[in-house]
Formats: C-alpha cells, sequence, structure tokens
C-alpha cells in the first residue's frame, strides 16, 4: 500500500502511553482517526481532541487502512491478534497491522505469518522512553519490517516519535527493545546498589551522582531513574511498573535460554522485581527495587 494510500488509521489500546500516541496522531497527522479502547474515559478525551470512536474492534477494522496497536505485553497481543475473534479473522488484502506494544519476536513473526495469509501485511514498532516523551511525541520507536513497508509507515510514526530505527525483518525491533529494556533494568540495579552504599559510608548520594555525571558513570538511567525516582525516593504507580518490568524481561530471559546465552545480570533483577512484588511494590515505578537492597543497618 503506497503511502498516499493511507486515509484511515485505526488506533487499539488507550492506556498510558497509548492515549497520548494516539493524540499525536490526531494531532500531528493529515489522516482520520478511528480509536478502541474498553476504557471509556480515554475514547471521550480523544473525541474531544477529533478522533472517530468505534464501538468494537470489528467496527474499526471494517473501516481503516492501518490498525495500530499498544497493549500491555504479549498475552494480550496475542489474544487480541490471533484469538478466536482476533484481528486475523477480521483483517482484509492491503491492510497493514503495526504492533507497537513489547512482546516476544516469536509472537511478532507468528503473526507476520497469519497476516501475510489474508494479503496484509504486519510491522512490529516497540517504543521507549517516558510518559511525556510519548505526550511531546518524541518517543524512540524501533521498527521490523520489510523495507518497503518501513518506508510506508514511517510519516505515521513520526507522528509519536522522533528518532525511528529500521532494525531489521519482522521481530528485529522487539528484540533490540527488549535487550535495551534488559539493560537498562541491570543499570538501574547497580545504581541503586551504588547509591546504598556511597550513603552507607557516609557520602551523599546526591554528590555521588552528580560526581558520576562527569565520569565514565554517567548515563540516561543515572540522570532519570537514578535522579528522579532513587534519590528522591520517588516510585509513583503508572509508572513502568516493576511487574511490566518482569514482564519485559522475562521475555529477554526467555531468548537467553532460546539460544543459549548465559544472563546472570538478567537473571539477578529478575529476582529483585520477585521480592519487590511480594512486598508489595509491583504497581509502583520500577527502581523500587532500591528499597530492598538496605539488608543491615551500620
Amino acid at each position: 500500500m503506497p503511502q498516499t494510500d493511507i486515509s484511515n488509521i485505526g488506533f487499539i489500546g488507550l492506556g498510558v502511553m497509548g492515549e497520548a500516541m494516539c493524540r499525536n496522531l490526531v494531532r500531528k497527522g493529515n489522516w482520520a482517526v478511528t480509536a478502541f479502547d474498553l476504557d471509556p474515559a480515554p475514547l471521550k478525551r480523544l473525541a474531544g481532541e477529533g478522533a472517530a470512536t468505534a464501538g468494537s474492534v470489528a467496527e474499526l477494522m471494517a473501516t481503516v487502512d492501518v490498525v495500530i496497536t499498544c497493549l500491555p505485553g504479549g498475552e494480550q497481543v496475542r489474544k487480541l491478534v490471533l484469538g478466536a475473534e482476533g484481528l486475523v479473522n477480521q483483517v482484509r488484502a492491503g491492510q497493514i497491522l503495526i504492533d507497537m506494544s513489547t512482546s516476544q519476536p516469536t509472537l511478532m513473526r507468528e503473526i507476520a505469518t497469519a497476516v501475510a495469509e489474508k494479503g496484509a501485511r504486519f510491522a512490529d514498532a516497540p517504543i521507549a522512553r517516558t510518559r511525556q516523551a510519548a505526550a511531546d511525541g518524541t518517543l524512540a520507536i524501533m521498527v521490523g519490517a520489510a523495507d518497503d513497508l518501513f518506508q510506508t509507515i514511517r510519516p505515521v510514526l513520526a507522528t509519536m516519535g522522533s528518532d525511528i530505527e529500521h532494525c531489521g525483518a519482522v521481530g528485529s525491533g522487539q528484540v533490540i527493545k527488549i535487550m535495551n529494556n534488559m539493560v537498562l533494568f541491570q543499570t538501574v540495579l547497580a545504581l541503586g546498589q551504588a547509591v546504598a552504599i556511597a550513603e552507607k559510608a557516609g557520602v551523599s548520594g546526591k554528590v555521588l551522582l552528580d560526581t558520576m555525571m562527569k565520569g565514565s558513570g554517567d548515563s540516561f538511567a543515572l540522570r532519570n531513574h537514578g535522579v528522579k525516582a532513587i534519590l528522591a525516593d520517588t516510585y509513583p504507580e503508572k509508572s513502568f511498573s516493576v511487574r511490566y518490568a518482569a514482564k519485559d524481561l522475562s521475555y529477554a530471559l526467555e531468548m537467553a535460554e532460546e539460544f543459549g546465552v548465559r544472563a546472570p545480570g538478567g537473571e539477578t533483577v529478575a529476582r529483585m522485581f520477585d521480592e519487590a512484588i511480594a512486598n508489595g511494590d509491583g504497581d509502583r515505578y520500577f527502581p523500587v527495587m532500591r528499597r530492598i537492597l538496605d539488608v543491615t543497618d551500620v
């Protein structure tokens, strides 16, 4: 489908990130946008921005050229797309499906095959960065798709992200997103450990991180998760929670097992996530694992 043939876009999944992404699609694009979610509240808000709202997935699928999904994870994506009443049973020849959730690469390839049998096309385009980036339209988007399809959907993605990377064939976007998150989680754990040890040794955590910013320990994680969460001891709900982080990390560990690669750092973080959930912090922002590092008082 050439770019010029896209006139109607559907967006399914209006959660913390999805609603903001859909809003930018409406505000910045030249397409008609139809939204669907089980929660009527974001639908009402987006209707005020000019989006049409569908009463069902089937209603949305019948009217759009491109369908974007943004869901919590692979379980929800599989049910929506491959379930008994899933999108694959409603998709028509020429349509494009784009999944912007974080899901298993193998699931993406399974969906691509099923969609292709209906004469449609599929791309995975998981996102990175913060809720504010979603609102600002400055997300990082990692795309797995055929070259020509990537060029077709790039203008659509550009309404939601400022850094759009074509990572390779279907599933490649998910591989990179999952690896990115695995590294992030390990870095945040290391930052929590460093702050905990420094403070026990009588050094201010703020001084530690301020100084690390000037050295080789500097990172995006330090400036954001370290300063804004760990130093502030602030781990709000409705952010990137421990449960969501654990889900993403499980995909990384599944891949490590599949390909025979040891992942001791990831396994350590997984245990920390399990402990944080057991302590009742599963719905809090994932750097909350800092709170379970202090095992003794010196």
